[in-house]
């Protein structure tokens, strides 16, 4: 019987949007308040969802202390209170957007998690605002 669990974890960081080859009034027009030289931050919700079936034995999927030390381990250390765009070597090179932040932290996750027998990561939704989310499935 396949089921699903979700994990929800929090972090908060800053990051600037913004292209280094472009003027700071493209920059502003393309990104708006994003592109603030001076930075700015969000408080991150991540939901973090693993499927496969559940292990008689125990009753789970995953234990979710387990989940949550993956998921402390690989990204939240790597992002809290931290500089997007300057002090995460997995976002190094790559523009700061929820978007590509939420792939990555799926690469981050995929194989720490899949390392637990039959345990499948299903998909990453990360949080910027209350109003504003990417959701990755791994495709």
């Amino acid at each position: 019987m396949m089921i699903y669990i979700t994990r929800k974890e929090h972090f908060n960081a800053a990051h600037r949007m913004y292209r280094e080859e472009w003027s700071a009034e493209k920059n502003a027009e393309v990104f708006g308040k994003c592109a603030n030289p001076n930075w700015h931050g969000h408080n991150y919700d991540l939901f973090v969802t693993i499927k496969g079936e559940i292990t008689h034995a125990t009753g789970y999927l995953m234990d979710l202390k387990d989940l949550k030390v993956i998921i402390n381990d690989y990204v939240i250390e790597a992002l809290d209170h931290k500089n997007i765009n300057l002090d995460v070597p997995f976002m190094k090179g790559k523009m700061a957007s929820t978007e590509l932040l939420c792939i990555e932290i799926f690469r981050q996750l995929k194989d720490p998690i899949e390392a637990h027998e039959g345990v499948i990561l299903h998909a990453v939704k990360l949080y910027e605002t209350e109003n504003n989310f990417a959701e990755y499935f791994g495709n």
